[in-house]
């Protein structure tokens, strides 16, 4: 009896430790609701309340960019109207725009995603769709487009509205989207702007910094040096948030963290809880290139294939990549493999024969077969002596019949 409860105490002892080591892995993450996703494959590697709707305050920006992009040309001048400074209540980040100024989109848009000025978010929705209310409706069409499901936008820059929210996940969705337009990028990590000289301000003297402190090397606390933007955000409801982009080895992340308040040491989560993230990801995860598209899979045999072409050789038609826990032997992952249910030649090369799938870590990866070269279907030998067979016999008849009418015409000449 003692024997048996020793045996069970040290498998209790076992299971705490397994149970320790699961939970020491897990970031810890002080805001109200974060998301890391790697980018090229879409796998969810952390989320918490990621569908949650919350207030995005001025990661709002990011869509505002993303119209402004698409419908824009960068050279484009901007008027300053009076109505775009006008609906902006007091107490939020401008860029001290002017009425009547004249100021390209370009210069808009470093002042709206670098300094995260509020004014430069009305003036471009007003050059974009004609008045706010129209902008907001153009942000949600576009909002659908991309996948939200999560999302509704008021107005272009965040400032809080309780019809105005988003999710984690939806943002990432959005940066996501943002990220593959060039222009997004550089804006996004640009440190530093001066907005040129204009026709109210004769001096270039508006000069600021990036909002986004993981890019601010002079920051020893919230720098984080494979970062690469995107957006911040902060209202006294939506608390602060960051959608944030890290790049390194040719593995991206984007992490998304709202409602951030003051870790337990009084730093501010966001940047805290971004960088826990993102070492989260890169201590305990890396990309596998698992099969090369149009790489060799294995041969087979096409039962009625000609002798040439019989054995087949099977390619894959796409590149398969997994994101894999690096406590993952790659090469213990053995692929399921279906072909199609009769394989019979002929077949052509690049024809689709089947698909391959890898699972790790329950989401399975999968990719087409397709054939490497052409198969062509071998004589059919039955039919073949039944021909020749047939042919004989209609010879051999045919003598038999001139022999037997040439017999008769002898008889009759006797």
């Amino acid at each position: 009896m003692k024997l048996k409860n020793k045996i069970l105490t040290i498998i209790f002892v076992i299971l705490m430790l397994f149970q320790t080591v699961s939970y020491a892995s897990s970031p810890t993450i002080n805001s109200k609701a974060a998301i890391l996703v790697e980018v090229s494959t879409g796998r969810i590697l952390y989320e918490k309340n990621s569908t949650k709707q919350l207030y995005p305050a001025s990661t709002t920006k990011i869509m505002t960019a993303i119209l402004v992009l698409e419908k824009c040309n960068l050279n484009d001048m901007v008027t300053i109207s009076e109505t775009a400074l006008d609906n902006l209540p007091s107490g939020y980040v401008t860029c001290d725009l002017q009425v009547d100024e004249e100021i390209s989109i370009n210069d808009l848009l470093y002042a709206l995603m670098v300094k995260s000025a509020n004014d430069a978010a009305y003036a471009l929705a007003e050059h974009v769709g004609g008045s706010i209310d129209a902008f907001a409706d153009m942000m949600n069409i576009k909002a659908r487009e991309i996948g939200c499901t999560n999302t509704h936008f008021v107005n272009p820059n965040g400032i809080h509205d309780e019809r105005h929210y988003s999710t984690a996940y939806d943002l990432y969705l959005m940066a996501k989207y943002a990220m593959q337009n060039e222009m997004f990028r550089t804006l996004v990590a640009t440190e530093e702007y001066t907005l040129p000289a204009t026709n109210k301000y004769p001096n270039a003297d508006r000069t600021f910094t990036t909002t986004n402190l993981l890019l601010d090397e002079g920051s020893t606390s919230y720098y984080y040096k494979y970062a690469t933007g995107v957006k911040t955000g902060y209202t006294s409801q939506a608390g602060n948030c960051i959608v944030s982009y890290a790049s390194r080895d040719g593995l991206d992340f984007i992490a998304v963290v709202l409602g951030g308040g003051a870790t337990p040491s009084g730093l501010n989560a966001r940047f805290i809880d971004s960088k826990t993230l993102f070492n989260y990801g890169y201590d305990n995860y890396t990309l596998t290139k698992v099969k090369e598209a149009n790489t060799h899979v294995e041969t087979i045999l096409i039962e009625n294939g000609s002798k040439e072409t019989k054995n087949l050789d099977v390619l894959i038609d796409e590149s398969i990549t997994v994101v894999n826990n690096k406590s993952i032997n790659m090469n213990d992952i053995i692929p399921d493999i279906k072909y199609k249910s009769e394989l019979l030649a002929p077949i052509s090369k690049g024809d689709v024969i089947g698909t391959i799938k890898y699972k790790v870590d329950d989401i399975e990866y999968s990719a087409n077969l397709i054939a490497g070269a052409n198969v062509e279907e071998k004589p059919n030998y039955t039919v073949l002596i039944l021909l020749v067979t047939g042919l004989a016999l209609i010879v051999i008849s045919g003598r038999l019949y001139r022999h037997t009418t040439k017999s008769k015409k002898t008889r009759k000449r006797r």
